[in-house]
């Protein structure tokens, strides 16, 4: 049997240390803090939102870590697809990564509702021309088109090289970074304490407010997990994979507190009631100014940039290691003879990305439930390898070796199945059908493909394209 796609050229080792902590960080820092910080002081109250922020972030850091030790381990493509692969075998390493490129592909379509969503607070009249109505809110032509284009544009960037979309993204996460630095620094000196009173939500209860802010802080940092999918194009010492990872989830951390502090000492908590997008009130609060409102729309949208940019990047590099392997259809392992990118996946989720603005405003939230709840199954996944691991192959040379690595495994273990549960019926936070009919029928999807490229290639192909992988095309890791 031979799978010739998937033997056309290799990924290559291009990305400096920037560039992967700007991929990290772009992607965990997308347009929701634009939209949600309102209503996180809101729920919990000032302090109450950054205690959340606080406890959610060392619950990332944890997994994180996890990730952190097993990428430096085995830096290739796919991430999390190598890893179950070696602790658990063959299917339950396509579950694992069917699961989080469903987490990718949601973000990726999410991100081209989100393009028009925020044209419309800087050009407010110009979704014209009705096409249909869905779950009560008018699909515009005009409103369809941005996203669209939205979409042509980021698929482009991808499939012309992984260079072009590293330089992209650092450009435009230097932007949110100077403007958010502009409005948290003037906040310092322009805020007043009293204005973030109540520090706590007591009509929820202290706990309950915090909870209700912690439940969505896990999703506001996925992204860290893109820098596994693209190990094999990251270009420093393997150790140093493990640590840009870490620091870019701290530095997420401290960006989000940071954002809910400026908010909180510019707008008491009439002026949240009445502010459909906190952030930006808040910014115009410290210039006194409009224009200042509108650059920090712009952030919101070069965040949506970042985002975008690396969940094609996660995304397109999940679907070329299941192909690469043999657990999905050989097209989508072609890489572009030039530019070497996984073209054909990068087409794939250009195609479902262009689609989702069809939708309406509606699929905001279903695609980040469903997709959310891959995410976190691929980080049980994860977290169960790196138990699994440590205790198969205590050996295995670990360039980034966690320390406490039982506790930590364990916490890690038991936290992913906490986040699985806040899916399920009886949480606040449970799929509604239209969710659960995506999620199901992404999976199906997913586990037909499976059964054809297994009766096309057999599991004695894709057991010895991952020993190659595992073993690597240069020196293993520590060698």
């Amino acid at each position: 049997m031979s799978n010739d796609a998937s033997t056309q050229g290799q990924l290559t080792r291009v990305l400096a240390r920037k560039d992967v902590l700007a991929l990290a960080f772009g992607a965990m820092i997308g347009w929701g803090w634009i939209v949600l910080t309102g209503s996180w002081i809101q729920s919990a109250g000032s302090l109450g939102a950054i205690t959340a922020f606080l406890i959610g972030g060392l619950i990332i850091v944890l997994v994180g870590l996890t990730y952190a030790e097993l990428a430096s381990a085995m830096p290739q493509v796919g991430g999390e697809h190598v890893y179950s692969y070696r602790a658990m075998g063959h299917f339950a390493s396509f579950l694992c990564t069917w699961a989080i490129t469903l987490g990718y592909v949601s973000v990726v379509a999410f991100e081209a509702v989100a393009l028009p969503t925020v044209v419309e607070h800087l050009f407010p009249d110009y979704a014209v021309g009705h096409l249909w109505t869905i779950a009560g809110w008018e699909v515009k032509a005009t409103w369809v088109a941005v996203g669209v284009a939205g979409s042509v544009a980021m698929m482009w960037v991808n499939y012309v090289g992984i260079r072009t979309a590293a330089l992209l993204q650092k450009v435009v996460t230097l932007l949110i970074l100077v403007v958010g630095i502009m409005f948290i620094t003037g906040a310092l000196f322009e805020g007043e304490r009293a204005t973030m009173d109540p520090l706590f939500n007591v009509s929820e209860g202290v706990v309950g407010g915090i909870m209700m802010v912690l439940i969505m802080v896990p999703f506001m940092f996925v992204g860290f997990d893109v820098i596994p999918q693209a190990a094999e194009e990251i270009n420093l010492p393997f150790r140093e994979i493990g640590r840009v990872l870490m620091i870019s989830v701290i530095l997420a951390v401290f960006w989000y507190s940071f954002i809910i502090l400026g908010t909180s000492l510019m707008l008491n908590p009439q002026a949240l009631a009445a502010s459909s997008l906190a952030v930006p009130d808040a910014m115009q609060a410290v210039f006194r100014a409009p224009w200042a409102g509108n650059l920090m729309i712009l952030a919101g949208i070069a965040g949506i940039i970042t985002s975008w940019n690396a969940f094609y990047v996660g995304g397109s590099r999940a679907i070329y290691a299941l192909a690469h392997s043999g657990m999905l259809p050989a097209f989508l392992a072609r890489l572009h003879p030039t530019h070497r990118t996984p073209t054909s996946a990068i087409l794939v989720m250009g195609i479902l990305s262009c689609i989702a603005p069809f939708f309406g405003r509606p699929a905001l939230v279903w695609l980040v439930v469903a997709g959310g709840l891959g995410i976190v199954i691929a980080y049980l996944f994860v977290a169960l390898s790196f138990v699994m691991l440590r205790r198969r192959e205590p050996d295995m040379p670990r360039p980034f070796r966690v320390r406490h690595g039982k506790l930590v495994g364990f916490l890690s273990v038991a936290l992913s199945l906490g986040l699985i549960a806040m899916y399920l019926p009886g949480s606040p936070s449970a799929l509604a059908p239209v969710e659960w009919a995506m999620f199901a029928g992404w999976m199906l999807i997913g586990l037909a493909l499976y059964a054809w490229s297994r009766m096309r290639y057999g599991t004695d192909y894709s057991d010895r394209m991952m020993h190659r992988e595992l073993a690597g095309s240069e020196p293993y890791p520590g060698r």
